[in-house]
């Protein structure tokens, strides 16, 4: 009994211990969390946290403005609208380059669409095809872009009207009406082709200016977009009545150069004549300049090329251009771009004797008329070399007026080794021929110079009749001048005008006077030389009948190891040489070398350009004309552009001229735009003057007949029966012309011949 009682009292015992936790022992519960769980899911919750303090503050601080800017991208409909191109007009008003309205393609691929897939691309092929055929594109690629996941693709550019209407027109007929956008541009034209070519240069596909002054004076020309800012919604389409910004575009501004272009005309006229009949291998250049101002009156390249057309090989490289490598064809165009004028140095020669004499008044070393100054015998020793004169025939004792008419080398290497390097390069540096002119045309090189403290004999020799120096013609025209210009030196400039075309201000360029380089005396002096080598020596085959006329002549030979380069031949001129307006500066290079002299080959070139830039610049003649056949006294064309057609008629007749008249309409209600010839240009008594009224283009259609061996009136009356004039230059029969055989010229061109002379070889 007593043991029951026991195991009773021990069963109830060990049931109440059940009720006791032992905490040793591992368990489990709903209600609690583990200790370490807790832990982790606490450190979890402060990364996780920390993790989102950090981006909200990247996307605030960091990320903030891309975010903001392409939310507003998303909402909002950005439509550009572009700046028109400031026009390039001449000194006389004539348009140079223009804007002219095109359009651009584009398509809207997912709008172009059908009631089925099938459906949708048959469309599209047939969208690929009606493209591709309009605007004369592969196949494969507009199929592309038709079938492209974009918003937009751009399928042609710079369009012409009418392209598009054929595009219209297919739109029609394949009844499509949307995702095919018609989307009005602009595109660069030049409406005289090659005319300045190499100084105006070319826009791109994107009217931003490549090279030339398109590019030079880009900023100004291109002008600032505008935009019209609207709101869209999640559909992508725009809200409608949303609020819409509109900031309008800024146009570019105009620029009208100081270069005229009836000058032009007659410089490149000559020029490419020049170059063809004088067989030139490597071209020329030419630059005509005022004197008193630095104004470039006519640049010119010969070859230039189309700026319409500008990646069209010019007739230089056009034969052998498909065979050259991509990278060659590149460097075939862009030397056809250049512009030689700035560009390209060479040695200028015995023109640069003028720099040389100069120098040598100016510090009183020695005089014009000093009789035996100098002595040549054929040739200089200088240290161990024995440079030769360019006569083989010696000159003999020698002023410098008669050093410089006969452009004697040994001379001159007298007079250089008097003055000494340091004068010398202290008179280049006041020249400005260490430094480029600041005309702000494109590409202008520099000099090359033997540096001063590496100058010995030789050098110093041969410096002084202007060879082993390399400097570009602009560099040479703007040295003398200064010399025309009573010894100050004035910066070239090829701006003389900006216009804002939004407010219509006019921001003039003024002229720059650099410094003195020479007194007034010593200029005129170097002046009255000038006129003696033209009078007197090498230089007369620049004069022109009427005119007073300063020149010198020069003849480079290439650099020993380059004779691949070949000569230079050149010819400066000024006129009047009183009263300076005009200086004329023409290169030649790689002449023949059996006939590769400066007077001899450029100077009949330069009196040809003299003789009508002249006139036109209402220069007046000092006598009548020189021709013997004729007693009839010359008159000057009078202007009559901007007068009805009929008033211009009746004024010409009063003057004693014919006319012909291409003209639209009422001759009493159309005005004339150009005639021809110019005005200024002085002619004999019934001379035929061509107007063209409003909307008439000048013709080139009159072919030049052959005039040689003709005498002075059998010339006037062949010409006269194709509406062509003449200018006479001595007596005898004809033995040159300026227009060639056969060349084609519009209606009333003068054509000046030259009657038998007997004429002699000169430097």
């Amino acid at each position: 009994m007593e043991g029951m009682i026991l195991n009773m009292k021990k069963n109830k015992k060990d049931k109440s211990n059940k009720k006791i936790l032992n905490i040793n022992e591992e368990f489990t519960s709903q209600n609690f969390i583990h200790t370490k769980k807790l832990k982790t899911i606490f450190l979890i919750t402060i990364i996780i946290f920390v993790l989102l303090v950090t981006r909200l503050a990247v996307i605030q601080f960091v990320d903030g403005a891309y975010l903001k800017e392409k939310a507003y991208s998303q909402q909002a409909i950005n439509q550009i609208i572009s700046p028109k191109r400031g026009n390039i007009y001449d000194s006389t008003g004539k348009t140079l380059a223009s804007s002219v309205a095109v359009d651009t393609i584009t398509i809207n691929p997912q709008k172009i669409t059908d009631s089925t897939d099938e459906k949708t691309n048959e469309l599209k092929e047939k969208v690929a095809k009606g493209l591709s055929d309009i605007f004369e594109l592969d196949y494969n690629e507009t199929l592309e872009k038709v079938k492209s996941n974009s918003q937009v693709e751009t399928i042609a550019k710079k369009i012409d009207q009418d392209k598009v209407e054929t595009l219209q027109k297919w739109m029609k007929e394949n009844k499509i009406s949307v995702g095919i956008n018609i989307d009005e541009d602009s595109k660069r034209y030049y409406p005289h082709d090659t005319v300045l070519s190499n100084v105006l240069g070319f826009c791109g596909t994107d009217n931003s200016g490549i090279v030339g002054l398109e590019s030079t004076y880009n900023s100004v020309l291109q002008g600032t977009p505008g935009k019209i800012v609207s709101s869209k919604g999640s559909d992508q389409e725009e809200i409608p009545n949303a609020e819409e910004r509109y900031i309008s575009a800024k146009n570019g501004s105009d620029l009208t150069l100081t270069i005229d272009y009836n000058i032009q005309t007659i410089v490149e006229k000559y020029l490419s004549q020049a170059c063809v009949n004088l067989n030139a291998k490597s071209g020329g250049t030419c630059i005509a300049m005022n004197p008193k101002t630095g104004k470039i009156l006519a640049m010119a390249d010969y070859p230039n090329y189309n700026l319409n057309t500008p990646f069209t090989p010019n007739s230089s490289i056009a034969s052998t251009y498909d065979s050259l490598s991509s990278e060659d064809k590149s460097n075939a165009l862009h030397s056809m771009w250049r512009n030689k004028c700035v560009s390209d140095l060479y040695e200028p020669g015995s023109v640069f004797k003028l720099i040389t004499a100069s120098v040598a008044l100016e510090e009183h070393i020695t005089t014009p008329d000093v009789e035996g100054d100098f002595v040549c015998n054929g040739y200089e020793q200088v240290a161990d070399k024995k440079i030769s004169c360019w006569s083989t025939t010696p000159h003999g004792s020698l002023s410098l007026r008669k050093a410089l008419e006969k452009s004697c080398n040994p001379a001159l290497m007298q007079l250089g080794k008097r003055i000494g390097v340091k004068t010398l390069y202290n008179y280049y540096h006041a020249y400005g021929l260490f430094d480029t002119t600041g005309s702000n045309l494109y590409g202008e090189s520099n000099s090359l110079f033997t540096k001063e403290s590496s100058v010995a004999d030789v050098e110093l020799a041969t410096m002084s009749f202007g060879q082993r120096l390399n400097i570009t013609p602009l560099q040479m025209i703007t040295a003398i001048s200064a010399i025309a210009n009573d010894g100050i030196l004035m910066k070239p400039m090829i701006v003389d005008k900006i216009t804002n075309t939004d407010t219509g201000a006019v921001t003039s360029i003024e002229p720059t006077q650099v410094r003195q380089v020479l007194s007034k005396e010593t200029a005129n002096t170097m002046k009255e030389l000038m006129e003696s080598v033209v009078v007197d020596g090498t230089g007369y085959r620049g004069a022109v009948t009427g005119y007073s006329v300063g020149g010198k002549t020069g003849t480079s030979e290439p650099v020993y190891n380059k004779t691949e380069e070949g000569y230079v031949a050149s010819y400066v001129a000024i006129s009047p040489v009183e009263d300076t307006q005009v200086v004329l500066l023409l290169t030649l290079y790689d002449p023949p070398k059996s006939n590769h002299q400066g007077g001899q080959l450029a100077g009949p070139v330069v009196s040809q350009m003299l003789s009508e830039i002249l006139p036109y610049l209402g220069i007046p003649s000092n006598e009548n004309s020189s021709d013997s056949s004729s007693s009839d006294n010359l008159i000057v064309v009078p202007d009559v552009r901007n007068k009805t057609v009929s008033e211009a008629e009746k004024i010409l007749k009063n003057s004693g001229f014919s006319t012909k008249t291409y003209v639209n309409g009422d001759a009493n209600n159309t005005l004339v735009v150009d005639q021809t010839p110019k005005p200024g240009v002085s002619l004999s008594k019934n001379s035929v003057v061509v107007l063209y009224g409003e909307g008439n283009d000048v013709a080139t259609s009159v072919t030049v007949p052959d005039l040689k061996g003709m005498n002075a009136s059998q010339a006037s009356n062949t010409l006269k029966e194709k509406n062509l004039n003449i200018s006479i230059e001595g007596s005898g029969t004809v033995i040159s012309q300026d227009a060639a055989k056969d060349e084609k010229v519009p209606e009333g061109t003068v054509i000046k011949v030259t009657l038998k002379q007997n004429l002699t070889d000169a430097h």
